[in-house]
């Protein structure tokens, strides 16, 4: 039900049954965003590394026990296409597309990332009949992490503590993780689902996507707990760029990107293509191009203090301040200008 294949160094990305890596210690959840609430779902199942298999015992002498020691690894559990792009049939943008998804897991120090196909058939699974299938039988889990408004099975019947009741009949432990608020200042733990507008937000995928839509980037990046990036690869554009003596990199963005407001940011940028980790400082462009009577959105970045060919490298973009919102000049001069303006400020934000 679950081909696997390595993407990246260090996550194996699955997403049928025939090789999975088990026995596992799994967090579940649809995880769009790896923000601060999703990585502390996530951490108790780090590190999972051995533990002493089922076929052991208190009784088994120590010889015996190391033999029977199984190699446990740390997995997170998710679902394509999105369950809400399989209810309504509509596509649906995304905050981490796979490729920067299982950068993140990567950086978490996750070693799996498993893909449940999100039919019909899944959909219809009882709870019971979730964990018995695909918790048990395919994934071999040890133990479980979710967050605590985490639901599952037929028309999402199943709740936190079902799962924690249903694992416990197999002896899987599951972790139910508090739900995280963020005050303005730091992230802190909270126990109640219904968090209204007055009170503290609560860290979600829909609160991050409402404040990249209104240019917050600031806030955003806090509940991310790193800066929101763009991953993509370097195509040829118009090239207008170069003829107002800002040559700019069109990324090729993954269609399902989920884009912030139209403007123009202060953004860091690593190549990845190459072996080094240094950073170049610019300022990126994500709209029309009214100016010149674009008629598609794109992202274009220039690159400060820097020169040479990117065409068909793969960049990473992160987004730390919002400048301006996009706007038309009544010529190129007139935008050349404000260019120049926007490569200042975005050097004082970049700097301080």
């Amino acid at each position: 039900m679950l081909n696997l294949s390595q993407n990246g160094c260090s996550v194996w990305v699955a997403s049928s049954s025939e090789e999975l890596l088990t026995p596992t210690a799994v967090a579940l959840g649809k995880f769009d965003g790896v923000h601060l609430g999703h990585q502390r779902v996530i951490e108790p199942v780090l590190h999972a590394g051995g533990h002493l298999s089922v076929a052991s015992s208190p009784q088994s002498n120590e010889n015996e026990q190391l033999t029977n020691r199984e190699y446990t690894y740390s997995t997170v559990v998710t679902f394509d296409p999105h369950p809400h792009e399989f209810f309504t049939g509509q596509p649906r943008t995304l905050l981490t597309p796979l490729d920067e998804k299982v950068q993140q897991l990567r950086s978490l120090g996750v070693e799996q990332l498993v893909l449940l196909p999100f039919d019909k058939e899944l959909s219809a699974l009882t709870p019971e009949e979730f964990v018995e299938k695909i918790l048990v039988q395919q994934l071999r889990c040890q133990r479980i992490s979710i967050g605590q408004d985490f639901c599952f099975g037929e028309k999402r019947s199943g709740t936190a503590k079902d799962l924690q009741l249903i694992a416990a009949k197999y002896n899987i432990p599951v972790a139910i993780v508090p739900l995280q608020t963020y005050t303005g200042n730091s992230p802190t733990e909270s126990n109640c689902v219904n968090t209204t507008p007055t009170q503290d937000a609560r860290i979600s995928t829909s609160l991050i996507r409402q404040t990249l839509e209104s240019g917050d980037i600031e806030n955003a990046n806090l509940l991310l707990g790193r800066p929101y990036t763009l991953l993509g690869v370097v195509v040829q554009g118009q090239q207008l760029g170069r003829t107002i003596g800002f040559p700019t990199a069109n990324l090729q963005l993954p269609k399902e990107k989920f884009l912030p407001r139209q403007g123009v940011y202060a953004v860091r940028v690593f190549n990845l293509s190459e072996t080094s980790d240094v950073t170049s400082l610019g300022v990126m462009n994500i709209g029309n191009r009214p100016t010149v009577n674009g008629t598609y959105s794109s992202a274009e970045v220039h690159l400060l203090d820097w020169s040479g060919d990117l065409y068909g490298k793969k960049l990473v973009v992160q987004l730390v301040k919002f400048l301006r919102p996009e706007q038309k000049f009544p010529s190129l001069e007139a935008l050349k200008t404000q260019i120049q303006l926007d490569c200042v400020v975005a050097r004082e934000v970049l700097s301080a």
